[in-house]
């Protein structure tokens, strides 16, 4: 794996995880932005081919 899909991997872990912890702390802002962060991550994967499995998704 390389350096790039291991961070992008690693971002997406870190973010899924916050968006978590704001939903559950019901800080709709914050989940919000995680959201959109995630979404964002998940389409940066999609257009270089790298596969988010399901620990990731």
């Amino acid at each position: 794996m390389d350096a790039f899909t291991a961070g992008l991997l690693h971002r997406i872990r870190t973010t899924q995880s916050d968006l978590t912890r704001a939903r559950e702390t019901g800080d709709d802002f914050l989940a919000e932005v995680e959201q959109a962060e995630l979404d964002d991550l998940h389409r940066l994967a999609a257009e270089h081919g790298v596969e988010v499995g399901a620990r990731c998704a």
